[in-house]
């Protein structure tokens, strides 16, 4: 866990001790068991024989706390008591004019140190700008999915680490809303704290039980701190909200195969598929994760279909090519498995493990001069951390 900064979250803590007790998932016969842990050498995996994925699916784009509000990601947080000093810095932050709002509350809470809203909104601002700052490269989403560049990764951090002094800062004179709650949770997930972020949609679900997004949220928590049967409750109850949620549905397969129930989860995965049949864009994370599952049982021929929908879906995506030019390895057909592994290395290369991947490929089919130079970047990039990369294997 990252050291907090001083106090961040004592204030917080105090206010949230006051409210009411979790509300805990309805738990079934299903529920009652244990969640298996999953030692993971990173905890951003996703697939494969490490399930610990991080909030990879989890969007910046925060919505009211009426699940039924469907604002736009530059649209203000909701608050019950709104300070009327603020409509300037609000209808800047609506019209997405995140720059000129931060502007604008700083020189109000100059003046009005002691306003709850002044500081809540600064730090749902500086949340914002994590969105606005990100790299036409490396969107906030796509980082949150692989590794932010440098630039990118230390304006995450610092810009969560303000937020949440705003949020402790504000705590101190009104209680946060469940809105407020949320986001500082995500700001705990962009510092990769996902046992505090889990704490914290916890709390934002105690004071607004029917926030679907927030039980999502809370779902990915859990699935990423390997507690897979409370990450299958919580996508159970984002279901019961938005009952053909395909984001929700994947993410309840991949919970079901943490839990070793891969019938499950691939019935999750292809009711997911199913529900976007006749959609005009299409998500393409359940055919990957159905194909990493069928990899997983030594069923590439059946993980092929999937993949290479996967691909037509998103071509840009690295995990598809990589999953299809390893079912393609276990085939033995190379000059397939290799095309596949150098256009993921091509998408993400700063991956160690992509480029040993191709290298071993380069070995199979006798190059060995490339083998060489894939298997030394790949040497290369472990050995001096080039990157954080955070692998979906």
């Amino acid at each position: 866990m990252l050291p907090k900064t001083p106090n961040m979250s004592s204030e917080l803590q105090r206010r949230a001790a006051r409210l009411p007790r979790p509300i805990a998932p309805p738990r079934t016969a299903l529920h009652a068991m244990f969640f298996v842990p999953i030692c993971a050498a990173l905890l951003l995996a996703s697939g494969g024989p490490s399930h610990a994925n991080a909030l990879a699916r989890v969007s910046p784009s925060i919505q009211s706390e009426n699940p039924q509000n469907k604002s736009s990601p530059s649209s203000s947080p909701p608050s019950g008591q709104r300070d009327p000093g603020l409509t300037e810095s609000r209808s800047l932050l609506d019209v997405g004019k995140v720059t000129e709002a931060d502007r604008s509350v700083r020189q109000y809470l100059a003046a009005h140190p002691d306003s709850a809203d002044g500081h809540f909104l600064l730090g749902y601002i500086l949340f914002r700008e994590i969105q606005v700052g990100a790299s036409a490269e490396e969107s906030v989403e796509s980082a949150m999915y692989h590794s932010p560049n440098a630039s990118d990764a230390k304006l995450r951090e610092s810009n969560a680490k303000a937020s949440l002094v705003e949020y402790t800062e504000g705590a101190k004179y009104h209680d946060p809303s469940a809105f407020d709650l949320k986001i500082v949770a995500l700001d705990y997930v962009l510092l990769d704290d996902y046992m505090d972020a889990d704490k914290w949609f916890t709390r934002s679900l105690e004071l607004n039980p029917k926030d679907s997004q927030g039980w999502y949220y809370l779902g990915r928590a859990k699935y990423n701190e390997n507690r897979f049967q409370e990450a299958v409750n919580a996508f159970e109850e984002c279901l019961k909200m938005e009952p053909k949620s395909v984001k929700a549905e994947d993410n309840l397969g991949l919970s079901y195969a943490g839990l070793g129930r891969a019938d499950e989860a691939l019935a999750a995965y292809k009711a997911a598929i199913a529900w976007q049949s006749s959609e005009a864009v299409k998500n393409p994370e359940p055919f990957v994760d159905a194909g990493v599952l069928l990899l997983d049982e030594n069923r590439p021929e059946d993980a092929i279909p999937f993949l290479l929908e996967a691909i037509r879906i998103a071509p840009q995506e690295p995990r598809a090519h990589e999953k299809l030019g390893a079912a393609y390895s276990q085939l033995n057909q190379l000059e397939k498995a290799q095309i596949e592994l150098e256009k993921a290395v091509e998408l993400l290369p700063q991956s160690a493990r992509l480029h040993f991947m191709l290298g071993q490929v380069y070995r199979k089919e006798g190059a060995i001069a490339k083998a060489k130079v894939e298997l030394d970047r790949s040497a290369a990039l472990n050995g001096t951390h080039s990157t954080s990369e955070k692998p979906n294997e």
